[in-house]
């Protein structure tokens, strides 16, 4: 409506309705299409005569945009919640499950039974309390349950050929949460439980891998880790700066390979230390070993014994390798050792990417843009600054962990590794003394004759 001055007047029942709308907007619960924070899944996994049996248990309010039925102040119908919850088990949990027989993947699962269970409940702990469970008497209809409180508890069931197969899952549940963690126990017939924790989407992950899968997963995780370590990445660089050849670099990274490698096997089988001051005094060591061979390179040093520094530095960044390690050794399967050579193949292979790339980068640097001396401090700086500052924080981390009390447990475990270095080092040495005078004895031989 306008009135005679030309301006625009609302009436007072448009007015009345928006303020209607906008009231009744805010009163509207929001929390259905909400995304939780934290999601846990909980599964069970076991192959049984030509079936398949996929246990699963998520929280209701990570399967959103599904209509469960409600009583009274919200309550869920239990009453009514049957189809609700199939649909959810189907469009949340199996629609991203995939699993494989061999190379073959799995057609869709049947629904065997879904259920609403308390948070309180705690029949996840074993298969067979789990199964049980499912397969049990249900919620009384009565009980009051707001629909995001609960739990959904599913059993799916696969047809297979034999339960003798090697299976395989891709779990895609990261739609459940913002961060989603998925726990999975492999229950093998006459086999010992196979747990696994995903956080996020895994990829696919082989249940019973056989040597040659568990090897080229390693492999690849060892060459992407040392491509992603800034700080493994950063002391290879000061160790290689002043080496403009490859054939006097190979001593210095052999020794390198040959000390991180003791070492992360080592942790793999439970030698080194549990303690939870172990992790940041290794990372607070390895800034350190930056730091040192950038000051080296500054000061100027005998390049000749640098395969000293690099084998005593390397001994503390296998240990920096184990800790990246550790979360993958679930999909080792029963190849332990193979999966850890595997790894060790992978950073080897990652380093030599690197220096591959490096070398010429830096001698083409040396020789157009900058004089080696003047380059080499600049470059040497810089990384120290960073190594520094890295140096710095990770040592505040490790005050908070006080002076660890050392037993006397953990003093013998000290004194074996000391021998283990020892023994270590004197074989580098006699391998690197019978090599130099291999060399040197053609030409005491010429200077005799002479």
């Amino acid at each position: 409506m306008v009135s005679k001055s030309g301006r625009r007047i609302v009436r007072p029942r448009v007015i009345a309705a928006l303020a209607a709308a906008l009231i009744l907007a805010t009163q509207l619960p929001t929390t259905a299409h909400d995304i939780p924070n934290d999601v846990t899944v909980q599964a069970f996994l076991k192959p049984q005569g030509q079936r398949l049996h996929l246990l699963v248990r998520v929280p209701l309010r990570a399967c959103r945009d599904v209509d469960f039925p409600t009583r009274g102040p919200g309550y869920l119908d239990l009453a009514r919640a049957d189809a609700s919850l199939r649909d959810a088990a189907t469009l949340w949990i199996s629609d991203n499950v995939e699993l494989y027989e061999g190379d073959t993947r799995l057609r869709a699962p049947l629904v065997i039974d879904a259920r609403v269970s308390l948070e309180s409940e705690r029949f996840f702990e074993s298969y067979d309390d789990a199964l049980a469970h499912v397969t049990g008497a249900r919620l009384p209809s009565e009980t009051e349950l707001y629909w995001n409180q609960g739990l959904l508890d599913v059993l799916f069931e696969y047809p297979i050929n034999s339960d003798d197969s090697y299976f395989s899952i891709h779990p895609r549940l990261t739609g459940l949460g913002m961060r989603v963690v998925t726990v999975l126990r492999f229950v093998p017939p006459g086999g010992a439980v196979r747990a696994f924790e995903f956080d996020g989407d895994p990829g696919l992950v082989r249940l019973d891998p056989r040597w040659h899968q568990a090897a080229l997963r390693f492999v690849e995780a060892g060459f992407f880790h040392i491509l992603d370590g800034t700080d493994h990445l950063l002391f290879l660089f000061c160790l290689v700066i002043p080496f403009r050849r490859f054939r006097p670099l190979i001593t210095v990274v052999t020794a390198f390979t040959i000390a991180h490698s003791v070492t992360l096997i080592a942790s793999a089988y439970n030698l080194g230390p549990d303690a939870l001051w172990f992790p940041p005094l290794i990372e607070t060591l390895i800034a350190v070993s930056i730091v040192y061979m950038a000051l080296e390179n500054i000061v100027g040093s005998n390049v000749q014994r640098r395969w000293m520094i690099a084998l005593g530095f390397g001994l503390v960044h296998g240990f920096g390798f184990s800790f990246a390690l550790r979360q993958n050794l679930q999909f080792a399967g029963s190849h332990l050792l193979t999966s850890l050579l595997s790894f060790n193949v992978g950073v080897e292979l990652g380093q030599l990417l690197v220096l591959l790339l490096l070398i010429p980068v830096l001698a083409i640097l040396f020789r157009f843009v900058v004089a080696e001396r003047i380059g080499t401090i600049i470059l040497s700086a810089l990384v120290a600054h960073t190594g520094w500052h890295w140096m710095i924080d990770r040592g505040e981390r490790l005050r908070q962990f006080g002076w660890p009390a050392i037993s006397s447990a953990q003093l013998a475990n000290v004194m074996r590794w000391l021998i283990v270095i020892l023994i270590l080092a004197g074989l580098v040495w006699i391998a690197f003394a019978v090599r130099y005078w291999a060399q040197r004895g053609p030409e005491r031989k010429a200077a005799r004759m002479r």
